[in-house]
């Protein structure tokens, strides 16, 4: 129960995440809008560093490609900014972006991608991205009388 609502609390955060980083590109640019909260999450990351102390799981190091996730996440926050400003508003940039999620989600687990492990989906899958993706359709062009 702890992992559910840890990942609804996490997702969230997100949807506040993107309201934030939306409202700094209407105030500057999508550059600006990335550059601001990464270095404000840096500088977090480094004071949880210093209070927390943690030790590290694991003394491997990681392949390379796992920094890629800070380029991903620099350009995740620039698209969502634009979206977020246009019509989709709020409700629309989250509704999508799940749907897009979901689609990487089920194409990585078919081919096992970056590590994981393989796996055939299944009807439920499919019919999980059904659902969340005509979620998204009727919420953009039904939800607000738009």
């Amino acid at each position: 129960m702890l992992y559910f609502a840890a990942a609804f609390g996490a997702g969230g955060l997100l949807s506040l995440m993107v309201l934030f980083n939306g409202t700094l590109a209407a105030y500057g640019s999508l550059f600006f809008a990335s550059w601001i909260p990464h270095l404000t999450g840096t500088v977090a990351a480094l004071l949880f560093l210093l209070v927390l102390r943690p030790k590290r799981a694991d003394t491997a190091r990681p392949p390379l490609w796992v920094y890629l996730g800070g380029v991903s996440g620099a350009v995740t926050v620039m698209l969502t900014s634009a979206t977020l400003n246009s019509a989709l508003a709020l409700s629309g940039t989250i509704a999508l972006g799940l749907a897009g999620q979901m689609v990487f989600s089920l194409f990585a687990d078919m081919r096992g991608l970056f590590g994981l492990p393989q796996r055939t989906p299944v009807g439920r899958d499919f019919i999980a991205l059904t659902l969340i993706i005509a979620g998204s359709l009727i919420l953009i062009f039904y939800g607000s009388g738009s």
